[in-house]
């Protein structure tokens, strides 16, 4: 490709370029905001929430860390265990779950259609529901009853992704496994799993973030021991008054972890959502 080429093909990027940033930018306002609001003081905020001009202070993050009797830590506890916890169960249950419906033919085309048709349905429509069951189970306000809700409602995801996965992976590697003497539960963990890591990370940081961010199950299913950071920001929300700088203060640093995860998992994520994409 000449010189020539590669500035008419830059110059054809540079529109989309800044319409990407632009989006970017409107997209992610209500982050800057709170991470802008909480830096600044109680009478800063009050006199103007979005102004540039102020006198930087660390209080509110002391105040989300404890120093105003907001318990942070067991909040921030509760929502690692809540999403690591589900990440977990998720996979656990999906991997097999789709290569039996893939490869030996339980279910089929059906299961994925109907994990698929889950997945569309609102959350909302589970709540009572799974309210119910949770109290008969005795889980209401524990972590474990939270990892179960969280798992329902993000395993139709993870199997379609890895139906997809499991689709592009030719059969002929695993027949000629079987004539090595393999068996299907070698087959599948020494064999597609590692072949299907993208995949599975990218299902895991989905999952991560979803789980991490739920705050319908984390209202109708805790209320103290099982509280995730999510519904523990609320509060700040007092009888005097909401501590809008605490509250922003908490929610940058919820959306601090799976930041970083999705960052760290970040190619693993790209290939793994692309895999079936395009066909060669």
């Amino acid at each position: 490709m000449n010189r020539a080429t590669q500035t008419r093909r830059s110059r054809r990027l540079w529109p989309v370029t800044i319409a990407v940033a632009v989006g970017t930018l409107v997209i992610n306002l209500p982050w800057l905001n709170a991470l802008l609001v909480s830096f600044k003081s109680d009478g800063d905020i009050s006199r103007n929430p979005t102004s540039l001009a102020f006198t930087p202070t660390l209080s509110h993050f002391a105040n989300a860390l404890g120093a105003a009797g907001y318990d942070f830590p067991r909040f921030f506890l509760n929502s690692a265990a809540i999403a690591v916890g589900t990440v977990c169960l998720v996979l656990f249950i999906s991997i097999p779950a789709t290569y039996a419906a893939i490869r030996l033919g339980f279910g089929g085309r059906f299961i994925i259609n109907v994990s698929s048709s889950l997945r569309l349905l609102p959350a909302i429509f589970f709540a009572v529901p799974y309210f119910l069951l949770m109290s008969n189970l005795h889980l209401i306000d524990n972590i474990f009853g939270l990892i179960l809700a969280n798992t329902f409602l993000n395993l139709p995801l993870a199997i379609v992704l890895i139906s997809t996965g499991f689709r592009d992976i030719p059969v002929e590697i695993e027949e000629a496994a079987q004539m090595d003497g393999a068996s299907v539960y070698r087959i599948l963990t020494t064999v597609l799993v590692p072949l299907l890591s993208p995949t599975f990370m990218a299902v895991a940081v989905l999952t991560f973030i979803f789980s991490w961010n739920d705050y319908l199950f984390a209202l109708v299913l805790s209320s103290t021991n099982a509280t995730p950071i999510t519904l523990g920001a609320a509060n700040f929300v007092t009888s005097t008054g909401i501590r809008w700088g605490d509250i922003s203060a908490a929610t940058v640093l919820s959306t601090l972890p799976p930041i970083a995860f999705a960052i760290f998992a970040q190619r693993y994520l790209v290939s793994g959502l692309a895999a079936g994409a395009v066909k060669g």
